[in-house]
């Protein structure tokens, strides 16, 4: 199912990542849309936290990159061990990519992997010059005067 978001340009500016982002959505791929599961969890007023269910894999097999604010985490194992016969198979060990869109000013501290699960920390930083400030207001006679001495 594709959309056509052209008239959608014409009136506004800058949701140009918005527009791709619904086509990415619609256009994903649902039957890996489950695996591996995952949390994302609010852990202090601007730092998140993605837990990844990765059993099974070893760190130097996952690969975490952040490229034009999208987070993308992917597995891949070792084929080198299939020597094992399995009697029953439960423990899915297959190749995953996920992705993550970040918003603006989110960064990704550090990814960690502990007992099977993929711990990746990100924090929230608003540039100083996006911060709300307060904007004193004077009458005219102080902003003449702060004018003329400047």
């Amino acid at each position: 199912m594709k959309i056509d978001l052209t008239p959608l340009y014409a009136n506004t500016v800058g949701f140009d990542r918005f527009g791709s982002l619904l086509d990415a959505a619609l256009s994903a791929d649902r039957q890996s849309a489950g695996y591996p599961p995952y949390d994302i969890e609010l852990v202090g007023e601007n730092k998140y936290a993605i837990t990844l269910a990765v059993a099974g894999f070893q760190d130097n097999e996952i690969d975490v990159q952040v490229e034009l604010g999208v987070l993308t985490v992917r597995g891949r194992k070792d084929e080198a061990k299939k020597d094992s016969r399995y009697l029953h198979r439960g423990i899915a060990t297959r190749s995953f990519e996920r992705k993550f869109n970040l918003a603006d000013h989110v960064e990704v501290v550090n990814a960690q992997l502990d007992n099977g699960l993929l711990k990746i920390s990100l924090v929230k930083e608003i540039p100083e010059a996006m911060k709300p400030r307060k904007i004193p207001v004077g009458n005219t006679t102080q902003a003449i005067e702060n004018a003329v001495e400047s």
